[in-house]
């Protein structure tokens, strides 16, 4: 990976530590999240400051400040099912999104150190960062709240159940391999997609401030001037991102030409931190009612 890239990359990981996470937990009513949000600085500046500092001791235990911070957030899973004692569509969405960045955190300790972490090359683990700030707590959290607006669709439940399955399945093809990776891409883009149809097709036509006949309001959305286009590009951007994955992790298992990893980051990369992560973030803290009260 260039320096270029791995730069790219870093603006990225900022991206989510510093704002994604802090704006998608406000968007979970779970007791002990507030005082987690307050406390995330903590967590994220230590965390950034690794992503400038050579590879070394220093650099390990900024990192680990900030993994420390993500398990804080996954201790939050289980004493949620434990409440719950659900394990419907969103929350399963929900459930993952709370965990999937201590994945992100372990690996950017790994990177930080220099060690290859169950044989990963330090760029796949740089990647795995990013990543898991997206595709894994990003991805799953829309999904779910997707899910708890359109409750009759049944496209929405599969959304909910689908991004997380995919999410665990590209993790498990690191393992595996680079076809049953191709397998967690595909059912990973299936889900993103679901969630970019109903997204486009219900929500953003359905929050926008200007009354149509026959327009339905959808429980827990409000209608809010700017909303819509936020949803409306978080939507369209999934089209192509999700594609170029799929092309991508085609590419690696069968050896057909594909993008490299510098110009998935420019795209795929860039396309789904701004174009879908923080778009979608924003249009949910407007939508929502009260934001903490989005997926109870």
């Amino acid at each position: 990976m260039g320096r270029g890239t791995a730069e790219l990359v870093d603006l990225l990981v900022l991206l989510g530590m510093g704002a994604v996470i802090p704006l998608g937990t406000a968007l979970i009513d779970e007791p002990g999240l507030a005082r987690l949000r307050r406390l995330w600085p903590l967590a994220a500046v230590p965390g950034a400051l690794s992503l400038w500092l050579p590879r070394g001791p220093l650099a390990t235990g900024s990192a680990v400040c900030y993994a420390l911070g993500t398990l804080a957030l996954a201790a939050h899973a289980p004493l949620r099912l434990a409440r719950t004692r659900s394990l419907a569509p969103p929350e399963i969405a929900v459930l993952t999104a709370l965990v999937t960045p201590s994945v992100a955190g372990l690996a950017l300790v790994a990177e930080r150190s220099g060690h290859r972490l169950f044989g990963f090359d330090l760029d796949i683990l740089a990647l795995t960062v990013p990543h898991f700030h997206y595709a894994g707590f990003t991805a799953a959290l829309v999904a779910g709240l997707v899910c708890r607006a359109v409750p009759g669709r049944p496209a929405a439940r599969w959304a909910a159940l689908s991004v997380p399955a995919g999410t665990l399945l590209v993790l498990g093809g690191y393992f595996v391999g680079d076809w049953a990776e191709l397998v967690g891409a595909a059912v990973l883009t299936a889900g993103m997609w679901l969630v970019g149809l109903l997204t486009w097709r219900d929500l953003r036509t359905r929050s926008d401030p200007r009354p149509e006949r026959g327009t339905a309001a959808v429980p827990g959305v409000r209608r809010l001037t700017g909303t819509p286009v936020l949803l409306g590009v978080s939507a369209a951007v999934l089209a192509v991102t999700m594609l170029l994955a799929l092309w991508w992790a085609l590419g690696e298992a069968s050896g057909l030409p594909h993008p490299t990893l510098g110009w998935m980051a420019a795209t795929h990369g860039v396309g789904n931190a701004l174009g879908f992560a923080l778009c979608s973030l924003l249009a949910w803290r407007r939508l929502a009612p009260n934001p903490q009260e989005t997926v109870r």
